[in-house]
């Protein structure tokens, strides 16, 4: 945990954004640094009505228990990393997701 879910216009370097979505993840100081994973999806069609021509949303998805502040911490360490990234004309959001405990299921094959 946690699963971090890139979406990007796809004019970025997906690399680099999950180098960085990943950099934050450590920051937050929340998990350790083998249990984070993350992915990315590009879009070639994708429309913001107010004039920025790319964009980056971060989903993270976190087992629930945790607080609003470390919620805080986690997203704002995430977003810090992708503006470090020194894009231009581009919407860079993320949110943090809870996963209900008890209907979460895991299994390595």
């Amino acid at each position: 945990m946690p699963h971090c879910i890139i979406e990007h216009s796809s004019t970025l370097v997906a690399a680099d954004l999950l180098a960085a979505v990943y950099q934050g993840a450590v920051k937050s100081q929340l998990f350790d640094h083998k249990d984070i994973k993350s992915r990315a999806m590009a879009y070639e069609q994708h429309h913001s009505g107010d004039g920025i021509t790319s964009f980056v949303h971060v989903a993270v998805k976190i087992l629930s228990g945790r607080d609003i502040e470390q919620k805080n911490q986690l997203s704002n360490a995430v977003l810090q990393e992708l503006v470090a990234l020194n894009f231009s004309d581009t919407s860079l959001t993320v949110e943090i997701l809870d996963i209900e405990k008890a209907s979460y299921a895991k299994s390595i094959v």
